[in-house]
């Protein structure tokens, strides 16, 4: 992803994000059932890096797996890279963690851009203080390894619902998260820059007694005209 589009997207929400793949036909991808741990941290865009888990099997998932450093769970942790988003599959299942506060915080001072889990983070209000943006389904107490088997490393996954492969672009805020397909990042994040100062003046408008007629959507030649003068006197 160019760093220009990471700074474009950032500026953009989900919601606009989500009207621009629906134009291409692309319906479902907003991951479904998450939630920031914490409201009003900056936007968190990055490209996937993925992590599954599968049911775990007794005999194979004892507490001394994580003993392995190539566990897959902690493997993950340490090479998901600078400016990426770790998401793991979960099966859509909080009833046991997907990591907790340690982790996340290791991920956090590697640089990583933020975490999202389709099951749920323990020691979530620790979490929630840290400066990395992550979202989850619930808060769950015990330790992923009751219910979760980590079985694969940045291979295409499932995440609320959302196919999600890695390389592909993410962004999240206080609605949610979106998944956009790495081929429409770069377009993507040109039109939503468009779209979001056309909604900045819709609402100021709106906001002045202005009625949406004509203006939302955009039909009148009069609400173009003083668009296009709003626009031009805006300071760059």
């Amino acid at each position: 992803m160019l760093d220009s589009t990471r700074e474009k997207l950032q500026k953009v929400s989900t919601a606009t994000i989500a009207t621009a793949l629906f134009k291409r036909g692309l319906k479902n991808q907003f991951i479904q059932g998450v939630r920031p741990l914490a409201s009003g941290k900056p936007t968190m865009v990055g490209e996937a890096f993925t992590l599954r888990y599968i049911p775990a099997r007794e005999d194979l998932n004892p507490i001394e797996v994580f003993k392995d450093p190539k566990h897959p769970q902690r493997a993950a942790v340490e090479t998901c890279p600078k400016g990426a988003v770790m998401v793991i599959d979960s099966r859509k299942d909080a009833r046991a963690a997907s990591a907790g506060s340690i982790l996340a915080s290791r991920l956090m001072v590697r640089g990583v851009a933020g975490i999202v889990t389709d099951g749920g983070f323990r020691d979530a209000a620790l979490i929630a203080d840290l400066a990395i943006p992550a979202f989850h389904q619930m808060p769950s107490a015990p330790t992923n390894l009751t219910l979760h088997q980590a079985i694969d490393i940045n291979v295409p996954i499932g995440c609320g619902d959302v196919a999600v492969f890695p390389g592909d672009v993410i962004i999240g805020d206080d609605d949610g998260v979106m998944v956009i397909p790495a081929h429409l990042a770069d377009e993507l994040a040109d039109e939503a820059i468009g779209m979001t100062l056309y909604e900045d003046f819709v609402t100021e408008k709106v906001l002045q007694g202005s009625s949406i007629t004509g203006l939302y959507p955009m039909t009148s030649e009069e609400s173009k005209k003083a668009f296009e003068e709003w626009k031009a006197n805006r300071p760059l």
